[in-house]
């Protein structure tokens, strides 16, 4: 079917860009900032391994469905899910996957490129020698007073956003496919560099072991939870982002096997991330589990000690700024590709129109780190508000939602002939994963997440 329906946007040139897209859409903020610090924060090496198991069992299975109805469907979610819906006799509500999925695309993307802001600030800072010797006093100061400036911080959400806009606006193969062939080589390439700078160090001996000696005994229900929550959102599952994609994906090519290499790729780029960041740490013998301010306080002043620390803490920033580029394109492109196909407005007119109500609310964060830190609804800021409702609710509601529509109500055959796993065992083990494991860990993961249980 996917073979009878057109794409208006275009295709990818072939399977390999799709892999890069896809895996730039997972390769975020959440590989190079948030794994190394939850690593460190549940021991290691055991977390690592939950972690895996989770992608395989959980973010595998549903990533696979979610770029299957993509491509059967040809659209953006929004229309993709109504199509899939009336080709199984099901009813067209069934579209709140998409609408869903492009609004919690659009609410991340308006807190995202504030965040990812502070990556292209670094970049300047780093370059310039600003943490040179410094302390640790100093560094927290230095990134407090970043936070403390509404203007600083929005000219580099800004920048970040223009330059969104400039990618998604061009379009499928002369936007987001030129940016994902640059991107994602240069992205690659920082890695190996800051590699082979911790290989150099004394301590990648330690963090090497840090990150990959199993110690059972620090796994705890918690960090199962947080393993689990993070091999989902690491995927950019439920946003539609994978959807989009998929519909841009070759006929010929096996979703399967690009699924899994889009998967080992992401956690490829999140365990090459620990082995760059903890040798640093541990040789400026500094905390792993140090949390949040690990990226934008930790190592900095790590690299502000260290020989040649300012060439290699501006290249780290640089590539913390191209992975969140590479995300922040499909965080906007569902919602980009609907109106286009359901408006007569252009392309360009509706990534300008939606960036720039995206530039405007994410006002809101901004001002949450200084002028409206002290507002706050049931004890959060703005910023806050958005990141929990997407997170903890929309994310997981979405992943839920696609699991059940896929092994419940989606047709087998059209799974079956979509897939193309003829006699293949994967078929039946994915099938089963999709309608009871999938689900059920999303579940878990979701009510934990607004509270509901311990």
């Amino acid at each position: 079917m996917s073979e009878q329906r057109q794409s208006i946007h275009g295709i990818w040139n072939s399977r390999i860009i799709f892999i890069l897209a896809a895996t730039g859409s997972a390769v975020g903020l959440g590989n190079i900032w948030k794994f190394p610090y939850i690593t460190g924060e549940y021991g290691g090496g055991a977390f690592v391994l939950v972690y895996l198991l989770c992608i395989l069992f959980v973010g595998v299975p549903i990533m696979m469905a979610e770029v299957m109805l993509g491509r059967r469907g040809r659209q953006s979610p929004i229309n993709s899910m109504k199509a899939m819906a009336e080709e199984t006799g099901s009813t067209p509500l069934w579209q709140i996957i998409g609408w869903m999925g492009a609004l919690a695309g659009f609410l991340i993307l308006t807190f995202y490129s504030v965040i990812a802001g502070w990556a292209i600030d670094y970049v300047f800072k780093m370059g310039s020698g600003a943490f040179n010797g410094v302390d640790g006093a100093t560094s927290e100061k230095i990134f407090g007073d970043l936070l403390a400036s509404p203007g600083e911080l929005i000219l580099f959400h800004s920048i970040f956003i223009i330059v969104t806009l400039y990618i998604v606006g061009k379009g499928v193969n002369e936007g987001l496919e030129k940016a994902t062939k640059f991107l994602m080589p240069a992205l690659f390439l920082l890695l190996v560099v800051l590699l082979g700078y911790s290989l150099s160090l004394d301590s990648f001996g330690q963090g090497f072991d840090f990150l990959f000696t199993f110690d059972f005994s620090k796994i705890s229900k918690e960090a199962f939870v947080v393993a689990l929550g993070h091999s989902f959102f690491t995927l950019s599952l439920g946003l539609g982002a994978m959807m989009a994609y998929g519909a841009y994906m070759p006929a010929k090519a096996s979703i399967a096997s690009t699924v899994v290499t889009v998967a080992a790729l992401d956690t490829i780029v999140a365990l090459i991330s620990g082995l760059v960041i903890f040798p640093i740490v541990f040789a400026n013998g500094l905390e792993p589990g140090a949390g949040p301010g690990l990226m934008f306080q930790t190592l900095p002043l790590a690299f502000g000690q260290m020989p040649g620390g300012t060439i290699f803490g501006t290249l780290f920033f640089i590539l913390v700024a191209f992975a969140a580029w590479s995300s922040a394109i499909s965080l906007l492109e569902p919602g980009v590709s609907w109106a286009v196909e359901s408006t007569r407005f252009t392309r360009p007119q509706i990534t300008i129109a939606l960036g720039a109500l995206a530039w405007f609310v994410g006002l809101g964060s901004v001002l949450s780190f200084n002028h409206w830190a002290e507002a706050k609804l049931l004890g959060k800021t703005f910023f806050d508000v958005l990141d929990y409702l997407t997170a903890n609710i929309m994310l997981p509601l979405g992943g839920l939602l696609i699991a059940i529509f896929t092994g419940w109500f989606y047709k087998e055959k059209f799974s079956h002939d979509e897939l193309r796993m003829n006699g293949s065992p994967i078929f039946p083990i994915w099938l089963w994963t999709i309608r009871i494991i999938s689900p059920l860990a999303v579940v878990y993961v979701g009510l934990k997440g607004v509270g509901l249980i311990d």
